[in-house]
């Protein structure tokens, strides 16, 4: 089973357990899907999930008072990347990382994607070149022709102006 980052426990929220969650998914209602999650390399059956602006309040089997979920802060919470359920098009990021950036018109290897980065608009694809150099390309239909996880590639028409 491969394991998904999914958020970070930033804090305990009551006396009972519970923890404050912040989501690094797109849409933290995934949080209800998930019926087990892992922490710390443990894995936990998820009693309830609510929601408090765009955090998330998990409460965990076993997590029954304060000081327990005390002993999980700041840890990173986990979940199956079978408890997914990604529209066409759409990628976890580590499966990202590490693809080839090729220009599309001139088949030219361009870097390697380092980093990707959510500005609010769109995603923002940190490429890096074979001397170091970084260049930063949106992730947007314009930009980004073709990705293909199993070739290990994604091909990119360059716009004006990026890398320059």
């Amino acid at each position: 089973m491969k394991l998904i980052e999914t958020g970070k426990i930033v804090n305990t929220h009551g006396v009972k357990g519970e923890m404050k969650v912040v989501p690094w998914t797109d849409d933290p209602a995934v949080f209800c899907d998930f019926t087990t999650v892992t922490v710390n390399n443990t894995p936990y059956t998820v009693r309830s999930v609510r929601f408090q602006g765009p955090n998330v309040l998990l409460k965990l089997e076993g997590i029954n008072d304060m000081t327990a979920a005390e002993g999980l802060k700041n840890k990173i919470v986990y979940a199956s990347r079978e408890d997914f359920d990604l529209p066409e098009g759409t990628y976890f990021i580590a499966d990202l990382i590490g693809l080839t950036i090729v220009e599309d018109e001139t088949e030219k290897e361009l870097g390697t994607l380092t980093d990707v980065f959510s500005t609010g608009a769109n995603d923002v694809y940190e490429v890096t070149d074979g001397e170091g150099k970084k260049y930063y390309i949106p992730a947007i239909k314009d930009c980004v022709k073709a990705t293909s996880l199993e070739a290990k590639q994604m091909r990119i028409h360059i716009m004006e102006g990026l890398f320059e």
